[in-house]
């Protein structure tokens, strides 16, 4: 337990030093695609002949070859990324539309470049601090999104008073603490919660004052819980930590 609390306490501790301008990215992207676009961009940054700003000609050509069917993802994704780093807010704007309508394949590149390019207008047009905060469950303005599993206490099966229980003071209590429930799933032995919270939050505290209330009526909740903002825990996964009695 208390490296769990050391985890909890490091990660508020690290955003409520940090001053400026949050932006999360929504979308949940993958890790591992996000690592890709980056390191991609900086070497487009890095190799680019541009010291000013794209002309808004030169985004709509851009733009306007994007559309060309023939183009192969490598292709697509090297003129997303030329828009995104343009500085431009005639590129920035067109991704925006882009995004509305994206080639799937591409589309979760096409959400960072919008991040990236918004991040860099605002860092030009901003003496305030810009800082990127990204996860593989994404968020929504100033909060991350979370997946949580919580285990019914020595894996018994709820009963229908307690999940009622569980329905009546998660949606009560954790909107008091500006979190937003996305979905609230209740199976016989477990609860799944996918959950928007405040990056300044003190997540053990929330979480383990609802889980508090609910064994008022009865202590069938488990204090111990899985939580994750990388991605949703499989079927499998899930039964793999309930065999565990849920030591993770």
């Amino acid at each position: 337990m208390k490296k769990e609390k050391d985890v909890f306490k490091q990660f508020r501790d690290s955003f409520s030093k940090m001053d400026g301008h949050f932006h999360i990215l929504e979308q949940r992207i993958p890790v591992e695609i996000q690592m890709e676009y980056f390191k991609y961009s900086e070497q487009i940054r890095s190799h680019s002949d541009h010291t000013e700003p794209l002309s808004d000609e030169e985004c709509e050509a851009i733009s306007d070859l994007l559309q060309i069917e023939t183009l192969s993802n490598d292709e697509k994704k090297h003129l997303i990324t030329t828009l995104a780093i343009s500085k431009s807010v005639k590129a920035y704007r067109l991704l925006k539309e882009y995004v509305e309508h994206p080639d799937p394949a591409i589309a979760d590149w096409a959400y960072m470049a919008v991040m990236e390019a918004r991040i860099s207008l605002e860092s030009e047009f901003s003496d305030e601090k810009q800082i990127y905060i990204s996860t593989g469950l994404g968020g929504k303005d100033e909060k991350l999104r979370f997946y949580i599993l919580i285990l019914s206490n020595d894996k018994k099966v709820f009963l229908e008073y307690q999940k009622q229980v569980i329905e009546r003071e998660f949606n009560y209590l954790l909107p008091q603490d500006n979190c937003e429930i996305e979905r609230l799933t209740i199976e016989d032995n477990y609860i799944e919660l996918i959950l928007l919270i405040p990056v300044r939050a003190d997540i053990k505290g929330i979480l383990g004052n609802v889980i508090t209330e609910c064994n008022q009526y009865g202590d069938f909740l488990s204090n111990q819980y899985t939580i994750t903002n990388v991605k949703e825990l499989s079927k499998e996964e899930i039964k793999d930590i309930i065999t565990r009695d849920g030591d993770s």
